[in-house]
């Protein structure tokens, strides 16, 4: 499944210049020094904001691209400016005042705030710890995005490793490549404890108990409701994926002329088995041949009423040397200068990919310019995920493809069963894996000095149902980027995913007028696009995440539209 490095939603704007330090008393003394005031307050923060904001995410961008130490360097300069000004107490102080006054009515300057707040209590630190925090934050993504595994003394790309991964049928060379992906963890190993550390010291400091739960409260998430939400996922999907498991052991040892038993991490289809491996009769590869990606990318987005052609017009989308081998995209302005970034190669995983990534583009894209600039923004990371993780299914559904590869009737019955074991199959493993993800984090933050190779291996068994190596003691977790450059954020993706099937069943019964989840596929169906537009994108970031769901489908948050699609 093709995951994201959201970074941009890590500097969300909170907009603040300095000013000069008021009494709280004073703050709502007279009825005028209400709305007005913070109207006039917040225009001000964003006329000095938002170049800097702009001139930070080129930065990124450019870093990401070259891989260069001076760009590196110039991002984490200019990051640090823009989060500095989040830093100023009395600021602080001034914006904590107006929300809890009580006396702003007006929606969207209440929301604002709202955001404001939550921003700033953050970045309460001493400005020593939140350069060093910065610091060594973009030291281990230079890492991560530099460095270059090696077998048998050979540089190997991070393309080449997933293609011997999903190829290879030689235990010994698949080995090989698995401990070579593995390898940037025991580079990193030292700086993410250190960074964790610095994190867990940040979160003291403002009186949370680690930086796991401070995360989530700035992200208008409850740890417990969280918590409780993966425990009911877990009991939705443990004895389906039991089963599926044990499919998948007894095809892929026939596959290496081993024993069921004999199974390790590196007999699946990528390192960290988040992805299913191929054990079914669907070889998507071979429609894709003779299609440019990106020409059905644009074709789809715009046969149900969102345009990317001009976002893929300014993206950067094939390999270079030093350049970022994963994918992201990125809204540099608010105003329409949307870009991705990716590594195409012509098969499934980076149709997929360039799906996923188009979704999370057509978001930012469509969210009303009209609104103010603090509220130009998705509504929470979750949403943004579950609208990339929607459009990155249809790589994987049989309807889909007849209609956009032009395949017969013949075809997609031939393909029809198999395109839906995939898409379950993808979906089942990687609600595993997110279980691992979501509770190793917990830990590390809540302990980092404890035995964490072995509590990544005993969740490993526990969740995903795979041996350890034996006798391996590394840190392969932390080969794991999103530890580093996306703290506390890759539960995520997960509830991405059960937004997306709640949203998905929305669409097929309320705009469609139809029944069936797995042949709808959107195509040529512009209402489609208006209902996103209408009840998602548009309102940015003007609902919490968790209303916005109630508004958008009708009803709260419900895992059991993700298990009536893909727990059979």
């Amino acid at each position: 499944m093709n995951k994201k490095c959201y970074w941009a939603l890590m500097l969300c704007a909170t907009l603040l210049v300095l000013f000069p330090f008021v009494a709280k008393g004073e703050y709502f003394s007279k009825k005028k020094d209400s709305e007005m005031e913070v109207k006039k307050f917040i225009d001000e923060h964003v006329a000095q904001v938002k170049p800097l904001y702009k001139e930070a995410l080129l930065a990124y961008w450019n870093a990401s691209i070259s891989g260069k130490d001076e760009d590196y360097a110039k991002n984490a300069e200019l990051q640090f400016r823009l989060e500095k000004i989040y830093s100023d107490k009395a600021l602080f102080e001034k914006v904590k005042a107006w929300k809890e006054s009580g006396k702003v009515k007006d929606k969207y300057l209440k929301r604002e705030l709202e955001l404001l707040y939550l921003n700033f209590l953050q970045h309460q630190i001493p400005e020593d710890l939140l350069k060093e925090i910065i610091d060594k934050s973009n030291k281990v993504e230079q890492l991560f995005n530099t460095y270059r595994s090696t077998v048998d003394g050979k540089e190997v790309t991070m393309n080449k490793i997933e293609e011997v991964l999903r190829t290879s049928v030689d235990s010994n060379e698949r080995q090989k490549y698995w401990e070579a992906q593995k390898q940037v963890g025991e580079k990193v190993e030292k700086e993410l404890k250190e960074l964790v550390r610095l994190r867990n010291k940040s979160a003291r400091l403002l009186g949370f108990s680690n930086f796991y739960t401070m995360s989530l409260t700035f992200n208008e998430q409850d740890e417990k409701k969280i918590i409780k939400l993966f425990d009911d996922l877990d009991k939705l999907t443990s004895k389906r994926f039991a089963v599926l498991k044990k499919e998948i052991d007894d095809t892929l040892s026939k596959r290496y002329g081993i024993k069921p038993e004999e199974m390790k991490p590196w007999h699946y289809n990528d390192s960290f088995f988040q992805e299913a491996p191929q054990i079914y009769n669907a070889d998507f590869d071979t429609y894709l041949k003779k299609f440019n990606l990106l020409d059905l990318t644009t074709k789809y987005f715009q046969g149900i009423g969102l345009e990317v052609n001009d976002i893929l017009k300014r993206s950067d989308l094939y390999e270079k040397p030093g350049k970022n081998p994963h994918a992201f995209e990125t809204n540099i302005d608010k105003e329409g200068d949307i870009r991705i970034l990716a590594n195409i190669q012509n098969n499934d995983y980076w149709l997929d990919t360039m799906l996923h990534e188009s979704g999370h583009a057509v978001y930012d894209k469509y969210i009303d310019k009209k609104l103010p600039y603090v509220l130009k923004e998705v509504s929470h990371i979750s949403w943004t995920e579950s609208i990339a993780q929607l459009f990155g299914r249809f790589s994987k559904n049989a309807w889909w493809m007849q209609q956009m590869l032009s395949l017969s009737e013949e075809e997609r019955k031939k393909i029809e069963v198999d395109a839906y074991k995939v898409l379950q199959s993808q979906e089942l493993v990687f609600s595993r894996w997110t279980q691992v993800m979501l509770r190793f984090e917990r830990e590390l933050y809540r302990n980092p000095d404890q035995n964490l190779n072995k509590l990544w291996w005993d969740l490993v068994k526990e969740y995903q149902m795979v041996t350890p190596p034996e006798g391996r003691d590394k840190p392969d977790y932390a080969a794991k980027i999103h530890f580093s450059s996306s703290p506390v954020y890759y539960h995520n993706y997960q509830i991405g995913e059960l937004i997306a099937s709640q949203v998905h069943a929305t669409i097929v019964k309320k705009v469609l007028n139809e029944t069936d989840l797995i042949a709808a596929t959107y195509i040529g169906h512009k209402q489609v696009g208006i209902f996103m537009v209408k009840e998602i994108f548009s309102k940015g970031s003007t609902r919490r995440w968790d209303e916005l769901i109630k508004d958008a489908t009708g009803e709260e948050l419900n895992p059991e539209y993700f298990a009536e699609q893909f727990v059979k």
